[in-house]
């Protein structure tokens, strides 16, 4: 029997309300939100929702979020859960903006890689080797790296030029750069403020425009980590390991071997995204900095169902929320609600098509609950602004709980030989 059917077999077909939406299908969606984003922007006023600044702001956010949710799923994909992300991302944030500000920044972004591996040897050692809980140890090196890199900033930072024992000196950029001739005529059309095709011009511009040589990278292992997973031999026999880890040792799969193979590689990851916080996005290090982002990105994963694809459009959704945070927040959000509202309408079409009536009504409850503040506001309260993506993160994995299927084996203890 090959290494493929036992990698197959364990995957039960999928019940009827967790089967994937195709990609025609995913399309649609996006395509019509697109549309109904494009007629909100013209009934409120609020341009900038699709603005060019908007969308590259978005994207700079969203790359930590999705280097942190592409470390939880190569771990996820192996077996092990995750959550010290956020502590491999906070070591990141030290270690590159420690070695940045004194031998370059890409030094720095090594030193990120390093740092986030770090964290992740010890999270390997507690589950895989000694079967520690997954959840128990995550946690554990969260409150470890928060630790040790706040005792770490007194003795190094705190006596640097332009240094404090919270903020280290500042880092020197990596540089930027816009797509030539493509960027500018973008952002004149989207200027122009035309239904539809300005706020295309504005999404691509986005993607284009003051692009740092790191957020080209990170894009990139997006499909490089699919090619990897699902289309080499050392992906099948990895995901072997978090579906049916003993069968993939009665075939002669070193599962330990993998399973610290993707639990390093996923620290790395988160490395990598905080040593982009440090600098790329800020330039300095700063005490508190991933500001929760290791914990989005592990929820954008869950959005994604376990998908590179479906993790980078929930990135994406994050990182564009964020964004709020930094241009036009209240108004945008005002915006915003107005189209969550008609979404929302749209939503309760569907359930009641599904025949699930009560959970139809309730949609169609707060549907109307959001046009009424909608129509008696000018603009949402700040508080409102900040606390954006953590609602959406709640809301957006509250409605996609029903369609997500996580590998077999994930978080399951598992000791060599335990098949025989």
């Amino acid at each position: 029997m090959s290494t493929a059917t036992i990698a197959k077999k364990p995957q039960a077909k999928p019940r009827k309300g967790g089967r994937r939406m195709s990609l025609p299908v995913l399309l649609l969606v996006i395509a019509g939100v697109l549309i109904l984003t494009s007629v909100v922007r013209l009934i409120t006023g609020a341009d900038g929702i699709t603005s060019t600044g908007q969308m590259s702001t978005a994207l700079r956010l969203a790359v930590p979020i999705g280097l942190a949710g592409l470390g939880g799923l190569w771990a996820e994909r192996a077996g092990v859960v995750n959550i010290g992300l956020e502590g491999m991302m906070i070591l990141g944030t030290w270690f590159g903006a420690w070695a940045g500000y004194q031998w370059g920044p890409w030094v720095g972004v090594a030193f990120g890689i390093i740092g986030g591996a770090l964290g992740a040897v010890l999270h390997a050692i507690a589950t895989v080797t000694f079967n520690v809980n997954h959840i128990v140890s995550g946690v554990a090196i969260n409150i470890l790296a928060l630790g040790t890199t706040r005792y770490l900033s007194k003795f190094t930072f705190e006596d640097a030029p332009q240094g404090s024992a919270k903020q280290s000196p500042p880092i020197d950029s990596l540089g930027t750069f816009d797509i030539p001739g493509l960027s500018g005529a973008l952002d004149t059309l989207n200027q122009k403020h035309w239904f539809l095709v300005s706020d295309l011009a504005g999404l691509v511009g986005g993607l284009i425009t003051d692009l740092s040589p790191l957020t080209v990278i990170a894009v990139a292992l997006v499909p490089l980590s699919w090619w990897l997973l699902w289309r080499t031999a050392f992906g099948l026999r990895l995901r072997s390991c978090g579906e049916n880890p003993v069968a993939a040792e009665s075939l002669g799969v070193n599962v330990y071997k993998y399973k610290y193979l993707a639990v390093i590689i996923s620290g790395g990851f988160a490395g990598l995204g905080g040593a982009f916080l440090s600098i790329v996005a800020s330039n300095v290090y700063l005490d508190g900095q991933t500001a929760g982002r290791g914990y989005i990105g592990l929820a954008s994963m869950i959005f994604g169902n376990w998908m590179p694809g479906g993790l980078a459009l929930g990135a994406g959704l994050f990182g564009y929320t964020d964004s709020l945070n930094l241009r036009g927040g209240t108004t945008n959000v005002h915006a915003l609600i107005l189209l969550l509202a008609i979404l929302l309408v749209f939503g309760a079409a569907y359930l009641a098509w599904q025949k699930k009536h009560r959970s139809a009504l309730i949609t169609l409850v707060i549907s109307a609950a959001m046009f009424l503040w909608y129509a008696t506001t000018n603009e949402v309260p700040r508080q409102v602004v900040t606390a954006t993506p953590y609602i959406v993160t709640l809301l957006v994995l509250s409605l996609s709980a029903q369609r997500l299927r996580m590998p077999k084996a994930d978080g399951l203890p598992y000791r060599r030989g335990q098949g025989k």
